[in-house]
């Protein structure tokens, strides 16, 4: 299959409101997941994988750490005519930023006449999934669609919290229901399973130049590809919608397939790290079929020292990242990044500790997440008391979970 009539369009502008406070300084898409990678590697190793080499990544909001992570993780080279560009907001048509996805693409516009592709994949930058992308595009040629949309089926009592499709028997896209809080259109055939929009999208690059521009000059517009140009293009053109349960990539077991995770709320992030743990989690990170690749950082391998009665250096179920120390305290369900120290009689359990913490002696932390850098002082307790924890400045979610800001001082 011919790649080079492809361009890529990552979304990477995402201001991640929801996972406050760990995006008070990063974008969305560079909040760091399992340890040692960054949100937006999942997409990127997708299209990697899958052999894609012309990508742009459209960034917004505090972007600076994502563009440091794209820049150190993922060199392209330009004598093949693979490229990897960080495109910041250009502010090509008036003084502000992205008004929404459809806007984002229609700013950079320029970047797709430029490199005149036959398709251009719009896909976000911030989920947790892994997707062989020539499935979808052999599909989208298949169907001679002009746009096909990547779902996935949901429960039915789910559908309420995401963008809902409605098909006919041939899976052609019919009508669009946003969040819908009753009567949710089924999948034709399974009646306890909606079909939720990913996000993820193929365009024929002149429908999508064609759909842009017209929406541009519309002033009741949202500018969004969900709310707005979808809904226009159903009646009028042949949009199709793919299965991604039904996709496979190398190397996957059965458990992982059609597995897909939307991390937007500190809730949903938690549990998709704490998945991570499990014997024969759903999302495997070690299958060497389809790697995983990040940042490599030259740091020491991972130490664990002192077995003295009380004085155990321990992990277990746990991801522990490369330059870290368990010196004589114990982690139990943790995932912890590059560089953090756990020092002696400390406990910590089912929590995800960020780059180069400290946790001191005697300390106790239990169902948190601890943002990069802060040192946590002897004999504190956080996560155990939820109220106090507030007092203290520091946020928790209403099922309980505690996150210390970066440079929280304590």
């Amino acid at each position: 299959m011919h790649k080079d009539d492809v361009i890529v369009m990552i979304l990477a502008g995402g201001e991640g409101k929801r996972l406050y406070p760990l995006t008070k300084d990063r974008a969305k898409p560079a909040v760091p997941f399992g340890g040692r990678y960054r949100i937006i590697d999942f997409v990127m190793n997708n299209f990697i994988n899958s052999g894609f080499y012309k990508i742009k990544i459209l960034t917004q909001f505090k972007s600076d750490s994502l563009n440091k992570h794209i820049t150190r993780t993922w060199p392209a080279s330009p004598i093949t005519g693979h490229y990897i560009d960080l495109v910041p907001a250009q502010m090509r048509t008036g003084a502000e930023w992205y008004k929404g996805t459809a806007d984002a693409i229609y700013q950079n516009k320029n970047l797709i006449m430029d490199e005149d592709p036959k398709y251009v994949c719009v896909f976000g930058g911030d989920h947790i999934y892994k997707m062989e992308v020539n499935h979808m595009l052999k599909y989208h040629r298949k169907r001679g669609a002009d746009l096909t949309i990547s779902a996935i089926p949901v429960p039915v009592e789910q559908a309420h919290e995401f963008g809902v499709m409605v098909i006919n028997e041939d899976w052609k896209l019919i009508g669009f229901q946003e969040k819908p809080k009753q009567n949710p259109a089924t999948i034709p055939g399974q009646p306890d399973k909606v079909l939720a929009s990913m996000g993820n999208y193929i365009f024929n690059k002149d429908i999508l130049l064609e759909e842009i521009m017209a929406d541009a000059n519309n002033e009741n517009s949202g500018h969004d590809f969900g709310n707005d140009i979808i809904p226009q293009m159903v009646n009028r053109l042949n949009v199709n919608v793919y299965d991604f349960s039904r996709n496979f990539t190398k190397g996957m077991t059965q458990p992982e397939l059609g597995y897909w995770k939307d991390v937007g709320s500190i809730d949903a992030y938690w549990q998709a790290n704490m998945d991570l743990l499990a014997p024969l989690p759903e999302f495997d990170l070690y299958n060497q079929d389809w790697p995983i690749r990040t940042e490599t950082r030259n740091l020491p391998p991972a130490k664990f020292i002192w077995r003295e009665s009380e004085r155990t250096g321990m992990a277990t179920n746990s991801l522990v990242s490369e330059g870290c120390v368990i010196s004589g305290g114990q982690i139990d369900r943790c995932v912890l990044s590059f560089g953090v120290r756990i020092n002696s009689f400390s406990q910590v359990e089912e929590s995800i500790i960020f780059e180069n913490v400290n946790v001191g002696r005697y300390a106790k932390i239990k169902k948190s997440i601890i943002d990069k850098g802060v040192f946590i002082p002897p004999y504190s307790e956080i996560g155990y008391n939820k109220e106090e924890d507030k007092v203290r400045g520091f946020y928790v979610t209403e099922s309980g979970i505690t996150i210390v800001p970066k440079g929280a001082i304590l």
